[in-house]
């Protein structure tokens, strides 16, 4: 399997060459150039294979052998050891947890299988790599978590200061080691920008032989193509027939994920791309005209994302056809006033705990569900705690932290930096 460019103009790449790159020379992102379909045994016996069966079944033909079978199978079943259960909120719609890896977050799922991949390659080679990232939230915590003590790998996470959770600034800044948290002065969008310019410059690339572990880094995104087919498999035969996955979206690389599912042969009838007041690709969709702009803070933090990355991939994948796009992704935008109530209302109806993204989601599926009979999943991309203040003044109670996270208050370690290029490539080199 062969990776190329959005932008078409440098050679394609391995798999291998692809992770370590992170990003093309040439400011695209990789694609594989051929996305597999899976045999139609796959599918019908797949309500009989667990989560980690159904992860090989899908990774490893992007994979292609470049790690062995045997060895991609113990890294897959080390990635994915904790359960990833649909939920029913209410008839007809189910919210798939994504949050009960140790940072309480979809993104454990990504960052877990790029660490175990880079470790592998670079225990062959005895390379030394450094690991940029650029969070709005959730990312940082689960990159630093994956990456924290793998020999060979050093890891500079970026994020907006002020603009992320108590609780997601301490998972990411009170490990230390290996893991390097810059505080920007600034928004993700900011700390995206900063990583990419350290990606196009070529003297920074080679001396600190750098790599990306965000969404545009292809083994953060293709893991998260299983818990499309893992949630399908757990649906009745009826439900799978007319299955739509709502999905809170800011950079898009969980919807980008889903799309390469879909292609697979998963037969998702429909995409929901739920934001929040960030609403670039809704807007699209809606009008046909893609007009990135500055962040907006909101208290769906993860997504507060003006200009994502991965809406090249969804180009790309539909050919660069806003028609054919909005065939199969309906958009949606609410504000944080329609979040906050959403929070509340189903927690009273039903007891279910949604949290900022997840609500999102929920909003958008219901919105859809009025003039559409569907079976709707949304993507709970986040445990509730992780935005308690939120979250415990619309429900009106205490929100508990699961068995498996212990509460810390080790000292925060972090750097307070300029958004200024120069400032952070002196500090890198």
């Amino acid at each position: 399997m062969k990776y190329f460019s959005t932008n078409g103009t440098v050679d394609s790449v391995s798999f291998k060459d692809a992770i370590f790159k992170g990003l093309p020379t040439d400011n695209g992102l990789f694609m594989p150039e051929q996305i597999p379909r899976l045999p139609s045994s796959f599918f019908d016996g797949i309500s009989e294979l667990s989560l980690s069966e159904i992860g090989f079944e899908v990774i490893s033909p992007f994979v292609d052998g470049e790690i062995p079978n045997k060895e991609l199978k113990k890294i897959i079943t080390d990635v994915l050891s904790f359960d990833i259960p649909l939920v029913e909120i209410k008839e007809n719609v189910y919210s798939l947890e994504l949050f009960h890896g140790p940072t309480l977050a979809f993104k454990d799922v990504g960052a877990r299988f790029l660490a175990r991949s880079l470790s592998h390659f670079t225990k062959q080679e005895e390379k030394k790599l450094t690991v940029l990232v650029a969070t709005s939230g959730d990312t940082g915590s689960a990159v630093a978590n994956g990456f924290y003590n793998v020999p060979n790998i050093e890891v500079i996470i970026l994020y907006p200061s002020g603009k992320i959770s108590a609780f997601q600034e301490q998972q990411m800044t009170t490990l230390g080691g290996n893991i390097t948290a810059l505080e920007i002065d600034g928004t993700f969008d900011d700390c995206q920008k900063l990583v990419k310019e350290a990606f196009l410059d070529n003297e920074l690339r080679i001396a600190k032989n750098l790599t990306s572990a965000n969404s545009i880094n292809m083994a953060r995104l293709l893991p998260q193509a299983v818990y499309y087919f893992y949630a399908w498999a757990q649906l009745s035969d009826e439900e799978k027939r007319n299955a739509v996955f709502s999905i809170p979206s800011g950079n898009y690389g969980n919807l980008s994920a889903g799309l390469i599912a879909q292609r697979m042969g998963l037969p998702i009838k429909h995409f929901l791309a739920c934001s929040n007041a960030n609403d670039t690709v809704p807007n699209y969709l809606w009008n046909g005209k893609f007009e990135p702009k500055p962040s907006v803070a909101t208290i769906s933090n993860a997504m507060d994302v003006g200009n994502p990355s991965n809406f090249v991939r969804m180009l790309n994948l539909f050919n660069g056809s806003h028609s054919n796009m909005a065939d199969e992704i309906t958009g949606f935008a609410y504000t944080d006033e329609n979040t906050r109530k959403t929070i509340q209302q189903v927690f009273a109806l039903t007891g279910y705990i949604l949290d900022p993204h997840g609500a999102v989601g929920y909003m958008g599926l219901v919105d859809y569900q009025n003039s559409n009979h569907v079976t709707g999943i949304i993507l709970e991309t986040a445990h509730p705690v992780k935005f308690n203040n939120t979250v415990e003044h619309e429900i009106g109670m205490k929100v508990p932290l699961p068995n498996h996270v212990k509460s810390t208050n080790l000292e925060k370690k972090s750097i307070s930096f300029r958004n200024d290029f120069q400032e952070f490539k002196n500090f890198l080199l």
